[in-house]
C-alpha cells in the first residue's frame, strides 16, 4: 500500500520543518526481505530508480564519516566519493556503524536530522529532477523533495559519484 500522509515525525522530517523546507511524506510496505532496499522503495511506489535515492554511510581515510546519496540502482563509485571529499580513499560502513552513527536502523537511514551532521555528497545525475525522494527516517517512509532543497538542507554538493 502507497499513500501520501501528512504526518510522520522523525528527525529528518523536524530538520526540513525547522528549516522550513518544503516536502512531501509517502509510505509504503517496507519489505524486510528485499535485496536491494531502494529498489524495492521504488517499486512500491511505482517509481522509476533515478528517483529514489539511497542514502550510504562512508568511512573516509581522514577518519571522518560522509554520506553517498546516490539513485537506487547505481553503485557508489568509492574513488570518485573519495575525490569529491578531497581524501585519499573511501569505504563502505557496516551497517552497525552505519546505525551508531546516525540513530536511524538500517532501511530507514537519511541524510537529513541524524544524530551527527556528515558531509554529504549527491549523485550529479539527481541534479535536474524536479523531485527526488530519501529516506524519511524509518523504514517505510520516504521524504520527497527538491534537489535543490535537498542540498539546502543537507549541505551538500552534487558530483559524479556513481559506477
Amino acid at each position: 500500500m502507497v499513500s501520501d500522509i501528512s504526518h510522520g515525525a522523525t528527525p529528518a522530517t523536524r530538520a526540513l520543518t525547522a528549516a522550513k523546507i518544503p516536502f512531501r511524506l509517502l509510505s509504503y510496505d517496507y519489505d524486510p526481505d528485499a535485496d536491494a532496499i531502494g529498489l524495492a522503495a521504488a517499486q512500491a511506489l511505482g517509481l522509476t530508480p533515478d528517483l529514489v535515492l539511497k542514502t550510504l554511510v562512508c568511512a573516509l581515510s581522514n577518519g571522518q564519516w560522509a554520506f553517498g546519496v546516490i539513485e537506487s540502482d547505481a553503485r557508489l563509485d568509492l574513488k570518485a566519493f573519495a575525490r569529491a571529499l578531497g581524501v585519499k580513499s573511501a569505504e563502505m560502513a557496516q551497517p552497525a556503524q552505519a546505525e551508531r552513527l546516525t540513530g536511524y536502523v538500517i532501511g530507514g537511514i537519511s541524510p537529513l536530522g541524524g544524530r551527527r551532521k556528515l558531509p554529504v555528497i549527491i549523485s550529479q545525475s539527481a541534479a535536474d529532477k524536479p523531485e527526488i525522494l530519501v529516506n524519511g527516517g524509518r523504514r517505510g517512509l520516504q521524504i520527497a523533495l527538491s534537489p535543490a532543497a535537498l542540498i539546502r538542507a543537507t549541505g551538500g554538493t552534487f558530483h559524479q559519484i556513481c559506477v
